[in-house]
């Protein structure tokens, strides 16, 4: 007899994620789950005028925030402007390296923020809490620019959630985030918001440690009892110049895409047969901002 593959309806459309700078980065990590580096053009840049028009679908199906990932966002020369824009509709939280960040970007986005009455949320990437530690997974001489762009948003009045992907011992969470604690608030950031999280087996990250097995899915009994909710799929989609994909995370896999607009992705279930699916079961819907990960308040 045939099993049934494990799958996952769309309760709401609570979060809408964009791929707004495609897969193009100013870094080239080596446990990047989708290989992003400043000659990988494989997904385009969002416009303006695209994401508006998504903006605007979006309000009709109850959406009630928005990420915006890459590669590197900032490399979208629209970035600025599009953030400015969306914080008419909802609350926006931008994932970046914080090495290319402008100081008058920094100042248009706080004039924004102060006028509208949605929260604007950076999430800068570091995974080490030293040059030690850092860059032999982000590159040379990435922390000390990256902890700079900290610094900018720490002094313009943002409080930046530090997001930094295990690639170390679990057993060493503690450790590690007391380390980055201290780091943080050295540079100037009394009060560090952090969120550790996962190594997600696929693109850069499957050559530098290994990919997933076949035995490593996940299945319908696993789902008995459980809180969908934990699936980002179960309550998000992300646009990128392809169309409406079901998560950040499974872009580059063919039946991640939904449809053309946000109204064809809402309809179907979604089989999450992937490798990927499995890390999302073990620890949470690790694409958004609350979930998973400790704070400097837990040590």
């Amino acid at each position: 007899m045939a099993t049934s593959l494990p799958t996952i309806s769309l309760s709401h459309l609570d979060e809408l994620w964009f791929q707004v700078s495609g897969t193009l980065c100013n870094l080239t990590c080596n446990h990047c789950f989708i290989s992003c580096s400043p000659t990988n053009k494989n997904f385009g840049f969002l416009s303006l005028v695209t994401i508006q028009a998504s903006l605007e679908q979006s309000v009709k199906l109850g959406v009630k925030g928005y990420y915006f990932t890459g590669g590197e966002p900032f490399l979208n020369p629209e970035m600025t402007a599009i953030l400015i824009a969306t914080l008419k509709y909802g609350p926006a939280t931008v994932l970046t390296n914080a090495t290319v960040l402008k100081q008058e970007w920094i100042d248009a986005l706080v004039a924004a923020s102060r006028t509208s009455r949605y929260s604007l949320e950076f999430r800068v990437s570091i995974d080490g809490f030293d040059p030690a530690t850092n860059d032999p997974i982000r590159g040379a001489g990435t922390f000390v620019r990256a902890l700079a762009g900290v610094q900018q948003l720490v002094k313009a009045g943002f409080l930046p959630i530090i997001t930094a992907t295990r690639t170390w011992p679990i057993a060493d969470d503690r450790t590690v985030l007391a380390n980055f604690i201290a780091t943080l608030k050295e540079a100037g950031y009394d009060r560090p918001r952090i969120k550790l999280l996962p190594a997600l087996k696929i693109g850069a990250e499957a050559q530098r440690s290994s990919g997933y097995t076949d035995a490593q899915r996940v299945t319908s009994e696993m789902l008995d009892g459980l809180d969908n909710s934990q699936f980002v799929c179960e309550h998000a989609r992300i646009v990128t110049d392809r169309g409406v994909h079901v998560c950040p995370i499974l872009i580059e896999e063919p039946d991640s895409l939904l449809g053309t607009d946000l109204q064809q992705a809402t309809q179907a279930d979604y089989a999450i047969t992937h490798g990927a699916c499995l890390t999302c079961y073990q620890y949470g819907a690790i694409c958004s901002n609350p979930s998973l990960g400790l704070t400097s308040g837990d040590a």
